[in-house]
């Protein structure tokens, strides 16, 4: 075809899109079913003027229309990566692994079970092969929730049914193109009766080998967009050729799934890319991904709706039967899975609870669209598939289709209303109210301001004043009439905008540069944390949100194992120093909310309500400071220099406000500052580099300040360090077990432990140590060590305690308080131990005090200093 007559066909099918999206918007439909329908009318037209005698002057135009080079390699080669890849970079995928269950649940086990049910149906009602009868349920079984997705967030619905939905449209192709490609291959090489079982043994190689390539090539991408730091274009021409790239070499190199590929490809860039990227860069890589993607899901839609009256042309009214067979089938597996499953994982607390109306809405918004016509062309392309098959495949496939855009797209909004989804639901009705009453109580004083100032004429603005008090009385008396709300319902309102305050400080910071782009989906998932639940379970599900803001995960236990297991300390000081660095910005941002909570939620929620927030912000704030002061206390070089490189960024965030006010003001001209600006510029890319976090050169440190070593020399220290081993311990970690034979003293460095012995418990806190009786006794260990919160230890092995021991009087002291406070008999040590029996025999002079800071931290025994142990709760998390 004349590549005039092409271009000028897309460029006419840009302006049917333009018109597609207020048409939808007026209509209240789906856009995707719009576009369906608008393409499906073009494609049949065609056919009209192309077959009858009306009119030859438009001949022409059909024909190129029908005769369109439209093929499905079109489709899921050039449309449907930029589809997938841009889904993954708008997702916040650190939120998204909290609902990993339901997600997966919906995307993997909802596309086998209705590919199950559609190919069991068919078999029993047509003479299809098993093999082509799970073909079309693989076809059917992707769904398109975009519009529901659309509508639920229209209505406010909880974010994360949202986000689940988002995550099954996320994966759910790349399952059925997979379960595709195995029925596919049965079909053209003629078996016609495949075992399911082994089918779906295929099933996790497609998946594997697509996820191994779509993390290489995105790693390759990456590292080469580092290179590519000043270079903005060229940046954003890396991440377009990334999951073409992914796509092909993971379909064609290693016979895996592209689809898979290409979303590991996204997630990998989502996950890393925030912190490659500066933030200017990749909100523009973003927005052009957005408008890729628009374009490409528009064009997907209508091109593949021109194809179905061709698809179309041989039905038989035996086809019709085996649609409404397809549909029932496909209905019945999905509703199967929301109303059977699900419930089933929300009792296991695996999966949020879904409420029945947002379930029906899922159900009847479960919408097939370009991707189920792509692939049932694929069929009817295929040379190797039986031409019956072949119809067969097409018709249903394309009947299947307009049922869900045609009657259940339309139906949707209708749907959704009789459902009471459109509706606040009373507490958002309640918070309305009261933000209007707000609101116009503000403006009326700001007119009344501005009235003054400008000089108007009075009688007007009486006039104007009149109007406006009649509307500022009905909002009162509403809000008064819907005051009869809970007080905590009221905290409940109250703690969601205090959350979304806290989000949009977290999204001016990271646009700011105080919080690190490595962090920046940490800190913002954490904030979505705290919003929903807040929503879900009010002020416990914020306080329960909060706790886990600053508790240790799984992460965190995984580092914990491989630095005391395997000695690699890598992702250890990774993380620990990501903490830090978030905990310092969310210090700050705590601090600062305290004015939002005077000047907003007072004014809305009443004096009452803004007491127990405040009280609420207050405990959080001190939470954290107490964990930055855990931290501290474990790394006190490491601390400075981070606290230092966050006064430098702000510094220099200030020094970039006061050149733009100049710069607006007309203060300076555009040469100084472009220049002023790449200075600044330079001098935050230094600012930005993070310091690493030596957990060797920070144990040195930690030994100069602790208490019992206070009286070694400085020459002696730099040995011990060396000799002492630090040994991370999680809550609930047991350091030491009963009846175990004693090999190892240690030191608490940060955080608590319990020793449990004879029926007692004894807590034990920073400065303490613990074993040292154990290993000097004959018998083996009669007490256990249990770790209370996250603590950093410093283990020393049994020679070089007793060598030490010698040596150090302050040492020795603590050995004879610590047995004396447990009624030990000093000679059951001494018999066991002669060389360090003089020692130990007779008192030491007290040894001076040495000046410190942290004079609670001097006394051995925790029941002395419970101080001890409260100094280091912050690291409970």
């Amino acid at each position: 075809m004349d590549v005039v007559l092409v271009t000028a066909v897309i460029a006419s099918l840009f302006l049917v899109i333009a018109a597609a999206e207020p048409l939808a918007a007026r209509l209240r439909l789906p856009y995707s079913a719009i576009l369906a329908l608008l393409g499906t009318l073009i494609g049949a037209a065609a056919i009209f003027f192309l077959r009858t005698d009306f009119t030859d002057a438009l001949n022409p135009v059909a024909a190129a229309i029908i005769n369109f080079p439209i093929r499905s390699n079109v489709f899921l080669y050039v449309f449907l990566p930029t589809l997938l890849f841009q889904a993954t970079l708008g997702m916040n995928l650190r939120r998204m692994l909290d609902d990993w269950v339901p997600i997966l649940v919906l995307a993997i086990v909802a596309v086998v079970a209705a590919t199950v049910f559609v190919g069991f149906a068919l078999s029993w009602t047509s003479s299809l092969p098993l093999a082509a009868c799970f073909l079309v349920g693989a076809i059917v079984s992707t769904t398109d929730p975009s519009a529901v997705v659309s509508i639920f967030r229209s209505i406010a619905a909880p974010r994360r049914l949202v986000r689940i939905i988002e995550g099954e449209s996320l994966l759910n192709d790349a399952a059925a193109i997979a379960l595709f490609s195995l029925f596919m291959g049965f079909v053209m090489e003629g078996v016609p009766d495949p075992t399911l079982g082994g089918a779906l043994a295929q099933f996790p190689m497609l998946l594997g080998g697509g996820a191994l390539a779509g993390w290489l090539v995105a790693q390759g991408a990456i590292g080469a967009m580092a290179l590519l730091a000043r270079y903005e274009k060229a940046q954003l021409s890396v991440s377009i050729a990334l999951p073409y790239l992914a796509y092909i070499g993971a379909e064609q190199l290693f016979g895996a799934s592209g689809v898979i590929a290409v979303v590991t490809a996204g997630i990998t860039l989502n996950l890393v890319g925030p912190g490659k990227i500066p933030p200017t860069a990749w909100a523009n890589l973003n927005d052009t991904w957005d408008i890729l993607a628009h374009w490409a899901g528009a064009l997907i839609f209508i091109l593949a709706a021109l194809l179905i009256p061709r698809l179309l042309e041989d039905v038989h009214f035996g086809d019709f039967v085996l649609i409404l067979v397809v549909t029932a089938a496909a209905i019945a597996a999905r509703g199967a899975i929301l109303s059977g499953l699900l419930p089933i994982l929300r009792m296991l607390r695996l999966s949020p609870r879904i409420e029945r109306p947002y379930r029906v809405a899922i159900l009847w918004g479960g919408l097939r669209g370009a991707l189920t016509l792509a692939l049932a062309l694929a069929v009817t392309e295929s040379f190797r598939v039986p031409i019956e098959v072949k119809r067969v495949v097409g018709i249903l496939a394309t009947g299947f289709t307009l049922w869900t855009l045609l009657v259940q797209g339309t139906t949707l909004t209708w749907v959704i209303k009789k459902l009471g989804l459109d509706r606040l639901a009373p507490l958002d009705q309640a918070l309305s109210n009261q933000v209007v009453a707000v609101a116009l109580q503000t403006v009326r004083e700001q007119v009344s301001t501005t009235t003054d100032t400008y000089g108007l004429d009075r009688e007007i603005v009486r006039s104007e004043a009149k109007r406006f008090g009649k509307r500022l009385d009905a909002a009162v008396k509403t809000a008064e009439e819907g005051d009869e709300i809970q007080d905590r319902d009221r905290v409940t309102l109250g703690l969601i905008a205090l959350a979304g305050a806290e989000r949009d400080a977290t999204t001016a910071g990271i646009r700011e540069r105080t919080i690190s782009l490595r962090l920046a989906q940490k800190a913002l998932s954490d904030c979505d944390r705290l919003i929903e639940g807040a929503r879900s379970d009010g002020r416990v599900g914020y306080q329960r949100a909060a706790k886990a803001n600053v508790r240790y995960g799984n992460v965190f236990r995984a580092a914990l194992f491989a630095h005391n297991r395997l000695h690699i300390s890598g992702p250890l000081a990774r993380l620990t120093a990501d903490r830090f660095d978030l905990l310092l910005s969310k210090q700050q941002i705590l601090r600062d909310l305290e004015g939002f909570i005077d000047g907003r939620i007072r004014r809305i929620h009443g004096r009452r309500v803004a007491e127990l927030l405040r009280d609420l912000l207050t405990r959080r704030r001190e939470a954290t400071e107490r964990a930055l002061e855990g931290l501290r206390l474990q790394y006190p070089g490491y601390a400075e220099e981070l606290e230092r490189r966050f006064i430098r960024r702000t510094a220099l965030r200030l020094e970039e406000g006061e050149y733009d006010t100049m710069h607006e003001d007309g203060l300076i001209g555009d040469e100084l500052y472009t220049a002023l600006s790449q200075d600044l510029a330079r001098r935050r890319a230094q600012a930005d580099e993070r310091p690493p976090l030596d957990l060797s050169v920070q144990r040195a440190e930690l030994v100069r300040r602790f208490p019992l070593f206070a009286d070694l020399e400085e020459k002696e220290i730099r040995p011990l360090a060396r000799g002492l081993r630090t040994r991370y311990v999680a809550p609930g970690d047991v350091i030491s077990r009963r009846d175990s034979t004693a090999r190892s003293v240690y030191f608490i460095a940060s955080g608590a432990v319990e020793q449990r012995v004879a029926g007692h418990t004894y807590r034990l806190g920073r400065g303490d140590m613990c074993g040292q009786l154990a290993l000097l006794m004959p018998r083996r260990r009669r007490s256990e060590l249990v770790a209370i919160t996250p603590s950093t230890l410093l283990e020393l092995d049994e020679t070089r305690f007793k060598r030490l021991l010698k040596r150090s009087a302050r040492l020795r002291e603590a050995v004879r308080e610590s047995a004396t406070r447990r009624g030990l008999d000093l000679n059951d040590i001494l018999g066991e131990a002669p060389e360090v029996a003089k020692a130990l025999a007779k008192p030491d002079p007290k040894p001076a005090p040495k000046p410190t800071s942290e004079p609670e931290a001097n006394a051995p025994d925790a029941e002395a200093k419970p101080e001890a142990v409260k100094a280091d709760e912050p690291t409970k998390g």
